[in-house]
């Protein structure tokens, strides 16, 4: 793969920087696009034989000009909260200009990053647009790959993280979806997987689900995460009335928005996959949540949160 120019659409975010130094590590040479460069060169600069490129990926001029003299593309993009426009915007029009710049510059290979659940019929706007999305890609002529994550974590995520946040801060948690089951994937795992979509031909034309090895609900991962932290709260499960309600207020308050009505209509369906992780065909088997997440949310002394599990089990 060193020999390869990799164009990474998206790959500024949490989920690229993983993607961007795994493809460094095989020599790849890197286009990552982004609208704020100073804001990311410090952890993405630093990689060999990668450019940090400042353009506007919705202008298709700019798109073309981005895209011109790279062998793959890598796309990513997506947003959580928003109106219908904003989804339809971000994952179906930007993909729709990547396919034509694709085309136009000569690209063959695509691998783009959806989502478990995507689902053109799906309950909520970022289900739907995602799915739609899938569907313009599958018939777009090109080598593509798609690649359908379930909630993903690792260190700088905006899942379990977040969560770990509300609990330091809260006496208990309401919390929207709590027996939704999810099957997270770890970010470093769902970049192994990037890298050999790329160096595999015969993942071409295939749909992935990339999911971990064990299933839980949201409620089993927030106790899960509060006795990393040692701050175990009571949870509350809310109805679906209430859970919209609460996500409604949220969706006023200033700042960034922590859960929106679209995120409570997702939350309707589980998170997981009937098929197992494909490790046969990419080479790998997928990381237990409960090796990782103890590196970036528990305690700095392992010993008390075995304490914790000894004293729970009346030990």
């Amino acid at each position: 793969m060193h020999d390869q120019r990799i164009c990474l659409i998206g790959g500024s975010g949490f989920i690229g920087s993983y993607i961007a130094e795994h493809l460094a590590k095989q020599e790849a040479s890197l286009t990552i696009a982004t609208r704020n460069r100073d804001r990311h060169k410090a952890s993405l600069i630093v990689l060999p034989k990668t450019e940090l490129v400042s353009t506007n990926v919705h202008h298709p001029l700019a798109l073309q000009e981005l895209l011109a003299g790279h062998d793959a593309v890598v796309s990513m993009v997506g947003i959580l909260h928003g109106a219908r426009k904003d989804f339809e915007r971000a994952h179906v029009e930007l993909l729709d200009k990547i396919i034509n710049s694709c085309r136009k510059q000569g690209i063959r290979r695509l691998v783009h990053i959806s989502a478990l659940g995507a689902d053109p019929h799906g309950p909520s706007d970022y289900q739907q647009t995602k799915g739609i999305a899938e569907q313009h890609l599958r018939d777009s002529g090109l080598d593509w790959t798609i690649l359908r994550p379930s909630v993903v974590f690792g260190r700088g995520d905006s899942f379990l993280t977040l969560f770990a946040g509300l609990l330091d801060k809260l006496p208990l948690l309401p919390l929207a979806g709590a027996h939704t089951r999810f099957a997270p994937i770890w970010a470093d795992d769902l970049a192994r997987a990037v890298v050999a979509c790329l160096g595999q031909p015969h993942t071409v034309g295939q749909s992935l689900d990339l999911t971990g090895p064990r299933s839980y609900s949201l409620a089993e991962l927030v106790t899960y995460v509060g006795r990393l932290r040692g701050t175990k709260r009571p949870i509350v499960p809310l109805p679906s009335g209430l859970a919209m309600l609460q996500a409604g207020l949220m969706e006023l308050l200033p700042g960034p928005t922590l859960m929106s009505r679209d995120n409570v209509r997702s939350l309707s369906v589980d998170n997981v996959s009937p098929h197992p992780f494909p490790s046969q065909l990419l080479g790998f088997a997928p990381t237990p949540l409960e090796v990782v997440a103890p590196q970036y949310l528990g305690r700095d002394e392992v010993n008390l949160i075995l304490a914790d599990y000894r004293r729970d089990a009346a030990r």
